[in-house]
């Protein structure tokens, strides 16, 4: 029954003491359940190229803390001098072998120039470079020592990094200081050789990478400049949630410029993320790797898939490519490049297609992206060291489910692809929400990729359709 008296004092006493504290809790129980739909929004888009959830792994994001890591060994402490001059390999890798025996612990590189060839961490070590502090790699090759590893998708004898970790479960490097590679006297000779030899490959000139790190679990890399590799500066070999944070890669484009410098090389790996990174090397900033060869596909030990790769939030200087999928490469799938800034990369999406090797590049998406580039997408037959090895006909590779979407930037070059139906088929593209300014040609042929969908791409202001 609903009267209409007027409420008595014990009626207002209990409006003034309940009513606001209901009206609170509305009012926090509705911000609450707004904020769980956002979350809830954002977990559900918050997916990969495949439409599987992305996990909340890759969502957290703290570097270490040296504190954290166990006993520190400052090398000083142990007779390693501060002397630029004097090759201290063994100095260095007695430190790290005494703090594997007793236990693991920091190799802690303190402010000096401390120089050296290849050094192999044990399980339980890690790696940390004060700000100031340098391990500075020798350029005499007869420093590194020939071990079995891998290189452009091959097992095989070759030179070890500087930094080595195989079987490493939990490593990590960090700190504000440098490892520098000294490729300087490396970079010289390879172009030497190559004036004499022009078709000679890049392991006939022997040099080493900077950090090699292969057959590890729960990986991460962060703070410290990683600068002047004679090789490949960053490899990860069949590793598996490996995170690579505020990262500073560096080689030389002039006035020498530092071949085969790749910032970050992913070889049959899972679950990586490259966050908050800068990147401007002599040939690609990320290369996927996996395998090379007529039968990669069928090596099932040594080649593989790389899975669940993001990249995001990073700056990327002059590079031959932001994302390169290749040149050594049979799979990979779910690969994200996201909330980047591109300053005068030649590509930002390179499809390497070797005819001498089966490939499938699925389930790729480039979003987010600002900047400068030379060719938006780069999709062509890639053929230096080309070699059947006997077999009579060409694998044939695929390309297919490549999203790149919600893009403002600069190109010379719109579409950038060869069609070569003989060697591969890319299939099921879609460009959507992209504004960009082309300098030549911005012709689009549709007729090359099965499937290709354009959704509001805008070329020069002049919208595009299919």
């Amino acid at each position: 029954t609903i009267t209409n008296q007027r409420p008595n004092r014990h009626t207002k006493q209990y409006n003034r003491m309940f009513c606001p504290f209901m009206n609170n809790l509305w009012i926090k129980c509705m911000a609450f359940a707004c904020l769980a739909l956002l979350t809830l929004q954002a977990s559900a888009k918050d997916l990969f190229p495949d439409g599987t959830p992305i996990p909340d792994w890759f969502r957290q994001t703290e570097v270490v803390k040296l504190e954290d890591l166990g006993k520190i060994y400052r090398i000083t402490d142990y007779g390693v001098v501060n002397d630029s001059t004097i090759v201290q390999t063994q100095q260095i890798q007695a430190v790290i072998d005494k703090a594997s025996l007793e236990g693991g612990g920091v190799i802690y590189i303190p402010r000096g120039t401390f120089l050296s060839g290849s050094l192999f961490f044990k399980p339980r070590t890690h790696l940390y470079v004060e700000a100031e502090g340098v391990l500075k790699g020798s350029d005499d090759i007869s420093n590194f020592a020939v071990i079995d590893t891998r290189m452009e998708g091959q097992n095989l004898k070759y030179f070890a990094a500087l930094v080595n970790a195989v079987g490493v479960d939990g490593f990590t490097i960090s700190g504000e200081g440098r490892i520098n590679g000294n490729g300087l006297r490396y970079w010289k000779s390879f172009w030497l050789r190559r004036q004499v030899n022009p078709k000679c490959t890049n392991l006939e000139e022997l040099r080493p990478r900077l950090v090699y790190i292969a057959d590890s679990k729960d990986v991460q890399l962060s703070g410290v400049r990683l600068e002047n590799s004679p090789f490949w500066t960053t490899h990860l070999y069949r590793c598996e949630n490996v995170k690579l944070l505020k990262l500073h890669i560096f080689a030389p484009h002039f006035p020498v410029k530092a071949p085969s410098s790749d910032a970050i090389d992913i070889d049959v790996c899972t679950n990586v993320l490259v966050k908050g990174c800068y990147m401007s090397v002599n040939d690609d900033a990320i290369a996927l790797k996996g395998g090379k060869g007529p039968w990669a596909d069928q090596d099932k030990v040594h080649n593989g898939s790389n899975r669940n790769i993001i990249i995001e939030d990073c700056i990327y200087g002059l590079c031959h490519s932001a994302l390169t999928c290749g040149s050594e490469s049979i799979h990979n799938h779910n690969i994200i490049l996201r909330r980047c800034h591109l300053d005068n990369a030649k590509r930002l999406l390179w499809l390497k297609m070797r005819p001498d090797t089966p490939q499938n590049y699925e389930y790729i998406t480039i979003e987010n992206i600002t900047g400068t580039v030379t060719s938006f997408l780069f999709a062509k037959p890639w053929k230096q060291f080309f070699d059947l090895k006997g077999r009579k006909d060409i694998p044939y590779s695929y390309s297919s489910h490549v999203v790149m979407r919600d893009i403002s930037m600069e190109c010379d070059v719109f579409f950038d692809v060869t069609r070569a139906d003989d060697q591969y088929k890319l299939s099921d593209f879609i460009f959507e929400n992209l504004d960009l300014k082309v300098k030549t040609n911005p012709d689009v042929h549709i007729d090359y990729i099965d499937g290709f969908t354009l959704k509001n791409v805008k070329l020069n202001g002049k919208r595009v359709e299919n």
